[in-house]
């Protein structure tokens, strides 16, 4: 079965001379309107954020996005892209039949083809001694791996999803589906592996099956970013907004808050909410931090304006003063 090309730039609407920020803006603008955590209609918009993540995913890293670019046009030749040359194609890959197909980890067979962590890990093998002094060869069976989308919300509340994974036909067994119920533990952070034991493929000689490994990658938030089990977020503020204080509503992953930013309050400064991050390891919870930015409007009124220059001549703030 061929691999279904992704043009990412196309999912995230940006040309292929995006700048970095191009991108960031990009995905920023569609994730607020499909992440689970933030969309209105949540059953619509779980596989086209999933799309959406993705395609930032790889074109927000430089390394990755060189990798997707150098591809060329090569990609719309789809009988290169068949299952069992994946690990050919895939730079850095782990050799091996990495011919399984995932569904439900929420990320597609193209990305785990090429920018995965594959799918193949070698098993330990050993030699055993029959009674007749016959010398056999026992081999335990290679591990599977793959990467497992988990949004900042499933980190919080822990979840439970079903992932399906298609065995392809070998040594004369059929090709079959395994479905499987993972759980998401509360705090589940970024690289952790969730072992299913005994899952990978079949030992040989009698040797014990491997196990399938699905390693946690925390799915982009349009707000939010992880840092270990503290959140950060961007407060934009209005000049006045900073001058006077203001308590601000904001949006967290528990819901609605009010932030309290006091009167003088300056950019780049962070304003610390306790215990809205995400669980620890220890117990209890990390805490949400905003990074304040002040905006000032780009267009204003005649009124606004004289008020503006009533107050530059009733200032003596100074920024380039450093004395």
């Amino acid at each position: 079965m061929a691999i279904k090309f992704k043009d990412y730039y196309e999912t995230l609407a940006v040309p292929r001379t995006a700048t970095p920020d191009d991108i960031k803006t990009a995905f920023r603008k569609l994730a607020r309107l499909y992440h689970p955590d933030v969309a209105k209609n949540k059953a619509t918009a779980e596989d086209k954020f999933k799309e959406i993540n993705e395609a930032n995913e790889v074109l927000s890293d430089p390394e990755k996005r060189r990798r997707y670019d150098e591809l060329g046009p090569d990609w719309q030749d789809a009988g290169a892209f068949a299952p069992g040359g994946r690990h050919q194609a895939r730079p850095g890959g782990a050799g091996g039949d990495d011919s399984f197909e995932f569904s439900g980890t929420g990320f597609s067979d193209f990305f785990e083809s090429f920018f995965g962590g594959g799918h193949g890990g070698f098993g330990s093998a050993r030699r055993h001694a029959r009674p007749d002094r016959e010398q056999t060869f026992t081999a335990r069976g290679e591990d599977i791996d793959a990467d497992f989308m988990v949004t900042l919300g499933e980190a919080l509340r822990g979840s439970v999803r079903q992932v399906t994974l298609r065995r392809p036909a070998n040594n004369g067994t059929a090709e079959r589906n395994d479905t499987y119920k993972v759980r998401i533990p509360p705090g589940a952070s970024e690289g952790l592996r969730i072992r299913l034991a005994g899952q990978g493929h079949p030992g040989e000689g009698g040797g014990a099956p491997g196990d399938l490994y699905l390693r946690v990658r925390l799915a982009r938030h349009p707000d939010f970013s992880a840092q270990g089990a503290d959140l950060h977020f961007d407060l934009e503020l209005a000049p006045w907004e900073a001058v006077l204080g203001v308590s601000a509503k904001i949006t967290t992953l528990d819901g609605s808050a009010s932030l309290k930013v006091p009167p003088g309050t300056t950019a780049g400064s962070q304003l610390r909410m306790r215990g809205l991050g995400l669980p620890r390891d220890s117990g209890g919870r990390g805490d949400l931090y905003a990074r304040v930015r002040i905006q000032t409007p780009a267009v204003v009124s005649k009124a606004e304006q004289e008020l503006w220059a009533q107050l530059a001549k009733a200032s003596t703030f100074n920024p380039r003063d450093k004395s």
